[in-house]
């Protein structure tokens, strides 16, 4: 069962290809870029599913394309939620949970962006994506890129 509140756990998944180009998304509501992110839907979610759906719901990149692999980098980061995105969860609950995870696709391929979270998206050498995002862990990710894709 959904809730009316939002659950404070969530994914980031650094979306990336073979030559080390990374996709990053323009958001609608604070104009800034970042990686795919998303909420769990429900509390027994597991978060690989979570990320299979944001991407899906974000990009329309599909689980099934062919190159699509999504890796479990075993990451997770804990934030302060913004002041005015609380009211979204339950009273009391003031920082959330983000895996994160990695997915390499074949080629840069096109976006299908959703109308209602994102206006833009580019893809960038790694380095420059890190650069452009406003999330301090998102930049992180991404600067980590090479490091996780050689194990």
């Amino acid at each position: 069962m959904q809730s009316t509140f939002k659950i404070p756990q969530s994914v980031l998944v650094v979306i990336y290809t073979p030559e080390l180009y990374a996709l990053i998304l323009k958001r609608i509501d604070m104009q800034t870029w970042q990686s795919v992110t998303g909420s769990k839907n429900f509390l027994d979610e597991n978060y690989q599913h979570t990320a299979v759906r944001e991407v899906f719901e974000e990009t329309g990149l599909n689980e099934k394309q062919k190159g699509f692999r999504l890796d479990d980098w075993y990451l997770e980061n804990i934030y302060d939620i913004y002041p005015h995105y609380l009211h979204r969860y339950e009273p009391g609950v003031y920082q959330n949970v983000e895996h994160v995870f990695g997915l390499q696709i074949a080629y840069q391929a096109p976006i299908i962006l959703s109308p209602t979270e994102h206006t833009h998206y580019q893809w960038l050498p790694y380095q420059e994506a890190a650069q452009a995002v406003s999330s301090a862990s998102n930049a992180e990710a991404l600067l980590m890129l090479p490091r996780m894709i050689s194990k």
